[in-house]
């Protein structure tokens, strides 16, 4: 089994509902990448992130998964000279976990998606990472789409 080597499982504890849903998707959203298996239930035992946050993570994980096109779509049309297999594992599932909070979770104000995918890559991207996503859904949310 896969998981993001940086991953502390620590924080993951103390931050919101929401956010440990997000990167427990993350997490699952990376395995897929790399494996082509996840276990959602599986990596939050393995962190042992609360059982309130697997709803919203389940969501995210099956919606990335049953849009995925979709979102490389739209992540392509707002990245210039960047194809998909070039980007970080990271950056283009978190990129991937925003788009499809901006297009099928319209109950989320998307300042709120955008602040919390950057907080997110800050911890597990690379230190370009941050920058280059906020480039991405900066784009987007200007274009207003």
């Amino acid at each position: 089994m896969t998981f993001l080597p940086i991953f502390i499982y620590e924080t993951l504890r103390m931050s919101g509902p929401r956010r440990q849903a997000r990167e427990l998707a993350l997490q699952c959203l990376f395995q897929l990448d790399q494996t082509g298996n996840a276990d959602l239930e599986l990596i939050r035992v393995n962190f042992q992130a609360p059982k309130k946050a697997m709803s919203f993570a389940t969501t995210l994980v099956n919606g990335v998964q049953e849009h995925l096109g979709e979102l490389d779509e739209l992540i392509m049309a707002h990245s210039e000279n960047w194809k998909i297999p070039r980007m970080a594992v990271v950056d283009r599932n978190l990129l991937r976990l925003a788009f499809y909070e901006f297009n099928h979770c319209s109950e989320i104000p998307e300042a709120v998606t955008l602040n919390e995918i950057i907080e997110i890559a800050k911890r597990f991207s690379t230190d370009e990472g941050p920058a280059f996503i906020n480039g991405i859904l900066d784009s987007y949310c200007k274009k207003g789409e």
